[in-house]
């Protein structure tokens, strides 16, 4: 029976009250540097591995905005100077801010040590973790060069340790593409530029490697 008009419920009885639960779509920003491997250079699609990994990238739930800021034969030096100033202006208070970093091996040929361009990553990456920015970290593939490509391994392997060590998430593009014969034809036939074969597989290596856990989402089946 219900309570005569005025009274309310004991205090001590439960109240049903309905209520509309209103989830709002999680927002995300992706800023992401590197070199023209990031703006895919060569491809006759324009898309590159970053293109193509964002195509796969499902926005039910959710928002995704990315801004690629590529600058071409970009080593560590020149990534470590410019990142935050450009990255900042693209994250914004009201959005979860991720960073992509592709690298690239420029750094054999200017020169740096190894240590050098361990150092520069590093303070990338300490700072990116000061303001609690999430990264993922795409690493350099291999060329058709032998000599350059064993400087690689070991610039690949001290990025690698670097990465991981801070608990960033590190994909390997090196090794699994070193002796992959549609890499080494795709760089052939593009003089040396990865071509929309060899994008494809740099993307299918990110889809695979954390790419989804890294954004907090279940990969498409």
């Amino acid at each position: 029976m219900a309570p005569p008009c005025g009274i309310g419920p004991h205090p001590g009885h439960a109240r049903q009250i309905s209520e509309e639960v209103v989830v709002e779509d999680r927002k995300l920003r992706i800023a992401a540097v590197g070199d023209e491997l990031l703006a895919g250079l060569g491809d006759p699609r324009a898309l590159g591995w970053l293109g193509r990994v964002l195509a796969r990238t499902p926005q039910d739930g959710m928002t995704v905005e990315s801004y690629a800021l590529p600058c071409p034969q970009e080593g560590t030096e020149g990534l470590a100077a410019r990142w935050l100033e450009e990255t900042g202006r693209r994250f914004s208070d009201l959005y979860e801010n991720r960073l992509v970093i592709g690298l690239s091996g420029r750094d054999i040929e200017y020169g740096l040590s190894t240590a050098r361009s361990r150092l520069n990553l590093a303070n990338i990456l300490d700072s990116a973790t000061q303001k609690r920015l999430e990264v993922f970290v795409v690493g350099p593939p291999p060329t058709l060069d032998q000599t350059q490509n064993r400087r690689l391994d070991e610039l690949n392997t001290a990025f690698a340790d670097v990465t991981t060590r801070r608990k960033h998430i590190y994909v390997d593009t090196f090794s699994p593409l070193l002796n992959h014969e549609q890499w080494r034809q795709d760089l052939a036939a593009n003089g040396g530029t990865p071509g929309q074969a060899g994008y494809g597989l740099m993307a299918w290596l990110v889809l695979h490697r954390g790419w989804f856990h890294w954004l907090g989402m279940d990969a498409p089946e």
